[in-house]
C-alpha cells in the first residue's frame, strides 16, 4: 500500500532516477503537480537499504489516480515490438524500433 503523508500520496517507487525524473516531466506537463523524493540518494544504497534509496513520485491525493493511470500509459507497451527492416540504401538489417538506418540515414519503405 502506499504511503500518505498530509495532502501528498506516494505513487510510485522506481529504482531508476531516470525514470523517475521522465515521469515527473510527463505528470507536470498534464497538470499534475508532484515531487521527486530521494532523488539523489541512489548512490548511497549498501549504506542505506536499497529500496529506501529509490526514487519515489508523490501527488497530491486527488491527483494520484490520474497519476497511476497515466504511469501506467508510460510503463506499459502498448503492443509487440517492430519487426526489422531492411534499408533500401545499404541492405543493413535495421531491427524494428529504429526508424532510420544507422549506415546510410535512409528511412523504412
Amino acid at each position: 500500500m502506499d504511503k500518505t503523508e498530509g495532502n501528498l500520496e506516494r505513487v510510485l517507487t522506481v529504482a531508476d532516477p531516470l525514470i523517475a525524473g521522465h515521469l515527473e516531466s510527463i505528470l507536470s506537463e498534464r497538470g499534475i503537480h508532484c515531487h521527486v523524493r530521494n532523488r539523489h540518494l541512489v548512490g548511497g544504497a549498501g549504506e542505506i537499504p536499497p529500496l529506501e534509496a529509490w526514487p519515489e513520485i508523490w501527488v497530491d491525493a486527488e491527483d494520484a489516480a490520474a497519476a497511476r493511470r497515466l504511469i501506467d500509459e508510460v510503463l506499459e507497451p502498448t503492443g509487440a515490438a517492430a519487426e526489422s527492416w531492411v534499408c533500401r540504401g545499404c541492405g543493413e538489417t535495421i531491427e524494428g524500433q529504429f526508424a532510420q538506418c544507422w549506415r546510410c540515414g535512409e528511412y523504412p519503405d
